[in-house]
């Protein structure tokens, strides 16, 4: 979307450092976040450490996951469809995972 108005807000020096503190935060441009928080979305901070060393772990899995499908498939010795099955929870599992910790908020 091409911005063609620009707006021209002052802000004493207080409200200046918390906003430039709350998109650095949030890992946005001042000008994003207050986009953002126009549309009714409150940004979430950007997740610890913990949360990046969870999803590499968690995509690990998903990777032996389907490589022990594809193993199967070749073999044909294991139960395929309960293997797909458990990698399409995995999956959904991770999603709800970086939905909790990534997404933004939007508020009432």
């Amino acid at each position: 979307m091409r911005r063609t108005i620009k707006k021209q807000i002052w802000l004493n020096r207080e409200e200046a450092q918390d906003l430039k503190k709350k998109a650095k935060k949030v890992c946005l441009s001042e000008a994003a976040l207050i986009r953002l928080l126009l549309r009714g979305y409150e940004p979430r901070e950007k997740p610890d450490d913990r949360f990046y060393t969870f999803t590499r772990q968690l995509s690990g899995i998903g990777n032996s996951l389907n490589q022990l499908a594809a193993k199967a498939h070749s073999l044909g010795y294991i139960d395929t469809p309960r293997l797909e099955e458990e990698v399409k929870k995995l999956h959904k599992f991770q999603a709800k995972v970086e939905e909790e910790f990534l997404t933004h908020d939007r508020r009432a």
